[in-house]
């Protein structure tokens, strides 16, 4: 897919480890350890995802389990108190689930994972039904791209757009995923080349050969 962004339909898993409301602490626990994962999608009806439970709202039973929380802890862990109490996915998910699209960029669901700080998303259709999970080892696959595939692109998408032959001299290298452009005639585009190529994925980096442009 060169050219255009991949989107999360492409790197993720549809094959998912899921759990209806009902399950219990134990199940769930299970099919975590037997899954190896740290997060589970909750479903209701036909496949709509309506939360999401992770080892993070498991934790409280055990760090609570033989301790009496002060007044002060209480007000200010009422939420994981609660959880700790809990026996069913409905009553340890948080909802609603912070899902993406399958039609959403890599770009788009790294940020939501980052400002979320969760290691993995479930992805949903306009309807709210589970298609499947994206990770963040999913949207690192880009950094696999061959150095050879991302220089094809720099040179048709960036380099034939801002320098077009016969006049250019720029070239093109790169190296586990760092990019050095070469033989710029017009250093004043360099920050426009700089920012395109960075778009392209699987880009590490951008150097430019300063020794290598020509006078403009």
């Amino acid at each position: 897919m060169h050219g255009t962004p991949h989107i999360v339909s492409d790197v993720m898993t549809q094959t998912v480890a899921a759990i209806g409301r009902g399950a219990s602490f134990k199940e769930i626990v299970r099919m975590m350890h037997d899954w190896k994962v740290s997060a589970l999608p909750v479903l209701e009806g036909e496949g709509r995802v309506v939360g999401v439970v992770s080892e993070a709202d498991l934790l409280p039973k055990e760090e609570f389990r033989d301790s009496d929380p002060d007044r002060y802890t209480q007000l200010r862990r009422l939420s994981d108190l609660a959880k700790a109490g809990a026996v069913t996915a409905g009553e340890l998910m948080t909802s609603p689930a912070l899902t993406v699209h399958a039609n959403a960029t890599l770009a788009q669901a790294a940020r939501t994972m980052a400002h979320a700080k969760v290691k993995r998303l479930p992805v949903v259709d306009d309807l709210g039904m589970l298609q499947g999970i994206v990770s963040r080892a999913d949207l690192l696959k880009v950094f696999l791209r061959e150095d050879e595939d991302i220089a094809e692109e720099v040179r048709r998408e960036v380099v034939s757009y801002l320098f077009p032959t016969p006049a250019s001299a720029a070239r093109v290298s790169v190296r586990d995923g760092v990019v050095t452009l070469s033989g710029i005639r017009d250093a004043s585009l360099v920050p426009v080349a700089a920012r395109l190529i960075r778009a392209v994925e699987g880009v590490v980096d951008v150097e430019f050969d300063v020794s290598a442009h020509g006078r403009s």
